[in-house]
């Protein structure tokens, strides 16, 4: 059994995925970051790979890192579900 944060993370929204509806787990499947997060991302990665992060770009990267992180258990939870539903 892992212990990491990703499992602590599903566990806590196990009961929340549980309650999901087929039209909410079809939303939730097809979320994705609007071109402005990704691309200041894509530039706070970049600066971290060069090793010229402030502080606060620091945090800045690690709450998207964390939302992104949130979603994509949302996420995988969501398309079980669907996967479940469809007709066999």
């Amino acid at each position: 059994m892992t212990n990491g944060p990703a499992t602590a993370l599903e566990r806590l929204l196990r009961p929340l995925s549980q309650n999901l509806t087929l039209e909410l787990a079809r939303a939730l499947v097809g979320v994705q970051a609007d071109v402005e997060t990704q691309t200041r991302y894509d530039e706070l990665a970049a600066k971290r790979t060069e090793g010229q992060l402030s502080p606060a770009e620091q945090a800045e990267l690690e709450s998207i890192v964390r939302a992104n992180t949130l979603l994509g258990v949302l996420k995988a939870e969501a398309s079980a579900m669907l996967a479940q539903a469809r007709p066999s």
